[in-house]
């Protein structure tokens, strides 16, 4: 065993991780966490992606031993206070959930899209987006959703600053 500290949704967390065992093992069977999907094993559907240190990768790759000293973000901790993200909402609201199974994978992937780009544009969210699959084929209704996202995170930091 390896013994790992990081930080979990904004939570520090200590525990001991075996060797081989992957970020997607450690979030979904040891920490329940299990909005991080299985997908296919391969880094190629990005079902697994989660955000460590705001970059998303592919937790069926990663190993967890690597995860010391991390910050990881999942898509259980998304969400604003007892709120949805502007994020979700926008998948929601735009038709994008569909089936479902892709959906916490897109979500990370777009915030993280969404922190490079204030206001991405539609080939910049499909090259940024590359690495996340949907069996669905609700791309017009991601795109349309991570757009619509962008722009009210644009509103509600523009409103902050004029609190401020």
């Amino acid at each position: 065993m390896i013994s790992i500290e990081l930080t979990l949704n904004r939570r520090p967390l200590h525990l001991d991780v075996a060797e081989g065992e992957t970020l997607l093992e450690m979030l979904r069977e040891r920490l329940s966490l299990t909005g991080t999907k299985k997908g296919c094993e391969v880094g190629e559907c990005g079902a697994c992606t989660v955000l460590l240190d705001g970059v998303p990768v592919d937790s069926c790759l990663y190993p967890a031993a690597l995860a010391d000293g991390k910050d990881i973000l999942t898509i259980e901790g998304i969400q604003e206070g007892d709120r949805l993200s502007a994020l979700q909402q926008a998948f929601i609201d735009q038709g994008a959930v569909q089936c479902g199974f892709c959906t916490p994978g897109m979500i990370l992937s777009a915030h993280a899209l969404i922190r490079k780009y204030r206001r991405p544009t539609e080939e910049q969210i499909k090259t940024g987006m590359a690495g996340n699959m949907c069996r669905c084929a609700a791309y017009p209704q991601i795109i349309k959703a991570v757009q619509k996202a962008a722009e009210q995170t644009e509103q509600t930091e523009q409103m902050k600053e004029r609190k401020v």
